[in-house]
């Protein structure tokens, strides 16, 4: 799992394919990135989150991504945004991976 704060400048989709932002924008196979935290607006910052697949069907991260789609709709542009803070959703996404064998209990 990989976090990063979410940059300003680099949000949208760059028509330049430069070797800094073409690396900062793969997505590993497996994994779908998410943003969490920021408040939801056009600028606002976020947390960067890849979650792994197989992670999308524990039901904590199912209500996380029920709660986007009340909030933002189904046809939300570039990366998925979930509706609460970035701590909250770390902690949802530990969770996840602790009860799918991914990662041992602390």
């Amino acid at each position: 799992m990989v976090w990063k704060r979410k940059s300003g400048a680099g949000a949208g989709r760059s028509p330049g394919r430069g070797a800094g932002a073409d690396e900062e924008e793969k997505v590993p196979r497996g994994h779908v990135p998410m943003v969490a935290g920021g408040g939801g607006g056009e600028g606002g910052d976020g947390e960067r989150v890849l979650v792994p697949v197989r992670l999308l069907s524990d039901p904590c991260l199912a209500e996380l991504l029920d709660m986007a789609a009340q909030r933002y709709g189904y046809c939300q542009p570039g990366v998925l945004r979930v509706p609460c803070d970035a701590g909250h959703f770390r902690r949802v996404v530990d969770g996840a991976m602790q009860r799918c064998g991914m990662i041992s209990p602390a």
